[in-house]
Parts: C-alpha cells; sequence; structure tokens
C-alpha cells in the first residue's frame, strides 16, 4: 500500500513536471516573439539632436535574449519528448535529462538578467553627446509602445525561467528515482519483478 502511494505521489509530480515544462517552454516562445517583433522607436530630442530610429536589435543583451529563449525553448522540447515519448528509460535520455534540467533554467535567467540591466537604460549617445532616453522622448508610432513590449518581454522570460525551475523542483521532491531520468518511467519495473511472488512457492 506505501508503495502504491509513493508511485501515486510520484506519477501525479511526474505531470506536474511535465505540465511546468510545456508551460515554460511556451514562455520562453513568448518572451522570444514578443522581444523580436518589438515595434521600431523613432526618438526626437527637443535639443535639436538628430532623430534615431531603434529596435531590440540595437542593444545585445534584447539579442541574446531573443536567442537565449529561443535555444531554451528547443532544449525543453527536448526534455518534453524524452520524458513524454521515451519516458526517461532511454540511455540517451539518462545522460540529457540533467544536461538540460540545468541549461535551460541557465540560459533563461541570464537572458532575463541581461535583458534587465538594458531596459534599465535603454538611451543611446547623440551625436551632441548628450544621451537621449529612448522611453522618455517622443516618437513616431510610439515608443511607449515599443518600451513596454521589452519589458514585458523581458517579465516573461523571467517567469519561462522561475517555472521551468518549480517543474525541476517538483520533479525532484516527487521521489523519481535516477534510473528513469526523472520521468516517469511506467510500469515496467513492477511487470519486471511483479509475478514471482504467485507461483514461485510451489517450488519448494
Amino acid at each position: 500500500m506505501h508503495e502504491e502511494e509513493k508511485k501515486k505521489e510520484s506519477k501525479t509530480a511526474t505531470a506536474i513536471s511535465i505540465a511546468g515544462r510545456i508551460a515554460g517552454m511556451g514562455l520562453a516562445v513568448a518572451a522570444a516573439v514578443l522581444m523580436a517583433t518589438a515595434s521600431q522607436c523613432t526618438v526626437y530630442a527637443a535639443y535639436g539632436a538628430l532623430p534615431r530610429t531603434v529596435t531590440y536589435s540595437s542593444f545585445p543583451p534584447f539579442v541574446y535574449l531573443v536567442g537565449a529563449a529561443a535555444i531554451a525553448a528547443f532544449l525543453e522540447a527536448i526534455a518534453i519528448f524524452l520524458c513524454v515519448w521515451k519516458k526517461g528509460g532511454d540511455k540517451k535520455a539518462k545522460i540529457l535529462m540533467p544536461l538540460l534540467a540545468a541549461a535551460v533554467p541557465a540560459l533563461l535567467f541570464s537572458a532575463a538578467g541581461a535583458g534587465f540591466a538594458a531596459a534599465n537604460d535603454m538611451s543611446y549617445c547623440s551625436a551632441y553627446g548628450r544621451r537621449v532616453s529612448i522611453c522618455a522622448g517622443s516618437a513616431a508610432g510610439g515608443s511607449s509602445n515599443f518600451c513596454s513590449q521589452v519589458h514585458i518581454a523581458v517579465y516573461i522570460a523571467l517567469a519561462a525561467a522561475v517555472v521551468v525551475s518549480v517543474a525541476e523542483v517538483v520533479r525532484a521532491l516527487g521521489g523519481s528515482s535516477e534510473s528513469d531520468g526523472g520521468c516517469d518511467s511506467g510500469s515496467s519495473s513492477s511487470s519486471e519483478s511483479g509475478g514471482c511472488d504467485h507461483g514461485c512457492h510451489h517450488k519448494h
């Protein structure tokens, strides 16, 4: 009875973990798409600086966020495939799952950190030697839309990192054994060991 409860808890933790992985992958994709599609922002300075059009590609940390979030989503898709279809029992899964569990949160947290650092000071140096704030300037099409979209993308990337990390913690606390790569390996172990109790005693 105790073993059945333990298996049930393990399956529940695995289901929650997979759901968290899927949510994290979706958030990572959303962050990458939202940042990559941030509308162009043309800034006009009040003191006569030349207008300048900027996009997310004008800031290397934002470019890194797009790339890192996309890669993290791809790696998380691999983890979900190994967990759901391979049941974590494949030799490659046993090797890849711990690596993916470490790589995905690392990419997302680093991308979110870089994004926050850049989003706090979205400005550029004009030809007059003054720094022009992109979010404070008036823009054709609205600079506030560009800035808000960038900030939302950064927060979504952070949310993706947190969700993926929580999914890994749930998997670890669920009592998943190392032999199944952190995923539910089904009833293979019980089928291998089961059946002996019902036909062995008559041999004596």
